[in-house]
């Protein structure tokens, strides 16, 4: 069964904060937690995903993967993807663009836009909906 939550944050240092507190929790989790971001445009997302990013340690850029659907770390702790599916029209394109290989995995996706790939994505372990 899913976790759902709720989360508003004003400001992006609060939004980053919030990602990294999660990244602690996730970081007490076994591999393979598959997390969907929910929220409008500009809500925090990505700058959320970024805080979670910091705590696992990656120093880089945390960007949204807008155009490229997928944004692949490899950590000490091993594998997160970052998938951003707002341009996607057909959820079957997660099919064409061999979405299933990376669910071979054992690893945390983290995947904006979730409804956009609906019955092609596995069943969430943690729903978080980003808000005002």
């Amino acid at each position: 069964m899913s976790q759902e939550y709720q989360l508003q944050a004003h400001g992006e240092d609060a939004m980053v904060a919030l990602g990294s507190q999660f990244g602690l929790a996730l970081s007490t989790c076994a591999q393979g937690v598959v997390v969907f971001l929910q929220g409008d445009l500009g809500m925090g997302k990505t700058t959320f995903t970024r805080g979670v990013m910091r705590h696992f340690g990656h120093k880089g850029a945390t960007k949204s993967p807008t155009y490229t659907l997928v944004e692949p770390y490899q950590l000490e702790l091993g594998a997160v993807y970052h998938f951003d599916l707002y341009r996607m029209v057909d959820p079957e394109e997660l099919e064409y663009m061999g979405f299933a290989d990376y669910l071979l995995d054992a690893a945390i996706w983290l995947i904006e836009w979730p409804e956009r790939g609906e019955g092609f994505l596995p069943a969430a372990d943690v729903s978080i909906s980003i808000g005002d």
